[in-house]
């Protein structure tokens, strides 16, 4: 079940960083949310690891499919 959310958000297509953001955190203005995110990725464990392998480069505009899949399935669904 859990593997289909995965893929009915990565099937999206590429997503903006600070849109990806806001799932997380809608409570939060853009900025703020996009800067907890950049905090999750650097203090969660493996996560950052993960990112690069899947080909993420430090301030992309845009997290590819791969990307928002590895993502979720490390963080959770939002």
């Amino acid at each position: 079940m859990e593997d289909k959310k995965i893929e009915l958000i990565s099937a999206k297509g590429a997503m903006g960083v600070t849109e990806f953001a806001l799932l997380y955190f809608p409570d939060c203005t853009p900025e703020i949310a996009y800067k907890r995110m950049w905090v999750w990725i650097r203090t969660s464990r493996g996560l950052k690891e993960k990112l690069l392998a899947a080909g993420w480069v430090k301030f992309q505009k845009l997290y590819t499919p791969k990307q928002v899949a590895c993502l979720v399935e490390h963080l959770g669904e939002p």
